[in-house]
C-alpha cells in the first residue's frame, strides 16, 4: 500500500502499484485512518499533476471548493486537480503547488517516494522558503 503524508488531510494509502514511483492512485486518509478520497498522480508532457478521482463519503461527493479562488472556485472537489506543475529533480518532484480544498489555500510543494517504504509518498508544502506547513517523513 502507498501512503501520502499530508497534515491537512493526514495520511494516505493506496492498494495499487507498489513501486518507486509517484504515479498511480493514492488514498488520502483522515486522522482516524479512515479513507477520505483517492487521488491519481499522472504525468503529461513532463509535468506531474494529481487529481481527486474518488470521494468515499457519498454525502461529500458533490462538495464544492467554496474556499478556493480563481478558476477552482465553486468547482466540485471530485475531479479537481490538487497537485499541479511538478517537475522531476533526481528522485523528487519539485516546483509544484498543492491546493487544500478545505481552506482554498495553495502551497509551494515537493513530493517524493519514501526511500525506506515505496508505499509512502512524502508531500511537503511551504509558504516562502523556510516555513514548513506539513510534511511526510524525511
Amino acid at each position: 500500500m502507498k501512503y501520502i503524508l499530508i497534515l491537512f488531510v493526514c495520511i494516505a494509502s493506496s492498494q495499487l502499484a507498489i513501486s518507486q514511483s509517484v504515479f498511480g492512485k493514492w488514498e488520502i486518509l483522515k486522522e482516524s485512518g479512515e479513507v477520505r478520497s483517492i487521488i491519481e498522480i499522472y504525468e503529461n508532457d513532463g509535468i506531474v499533476n494529481g487529481k481527486v478521482i474518488e470521494i468515499l463519503d457519498e454525502e461529500k461527493e458533490d462538495n464544492l471548493c467554496v474556499e478556493c479562488e480563481g478558476e477552482e472556485k465553486n468547482k466540485k472537489i471530485l475531479g479537481l486537480v490538487l497537485l499541479k506543475d511538478f517537475k522531476k529533480d533526481q528522485e523528487k518532484y519539485v516546483d509544484g503547488t498543492i491546493l487544500n480544498p478545505d481552506d482554498g489555500k495553495i502551497y509551494k510543494s515537493k513530493i517524493w517516494v519514501d526511500e525506506d517504504n515505496p508505499n509512502i509518498l512524502n508531500v511537503r508544502g511551504y509558504i516562502g522558503f523556510f516555513i514548513k506547513l506539513w510534511s511526510g517523513e524525511d
